[in-house]
């Protein structure tokens, strides 16, 4: 069979939110394919398929905002929880 997972994590570097990293990656058959890095801020491929999809999600503006987002939305909300 095949084994497609998300992966989507937040590191926390201080307790005062500003080191705040945002790791979201996709993974196929064990092989990380592509990965948004709120750091670099943009998607970043890994393979054939990564590096095209890569540059397709990185050229449309809207899904791009979406995931920079997410470091506020998800990540500095659970920041508490995490410590």
């Amino acid at each position: 069979g095949y084994f497609e997972q998300r992966v989507v994590e937040c590191l926390y570097s201080s307790k005062d939110l500003q080191g705040i990293e945002l790791i979201d990656s996709y993974v196929f058959n064990q092989a990380e394919y592509i990965r948004f890095n709120s750091t670099v801020g943009k998607f970043v491929g890994y393979t054939e398929h990564g590096v095209k999809n890569a540059e397709a999600w990185n050229s449309d503006a809207a899904f791009l905002a979406q995931e920079r987002g997410e470091l506020e939305r998800y990540c500095k909300q659970h920041a508490p929880i995490a410590y």
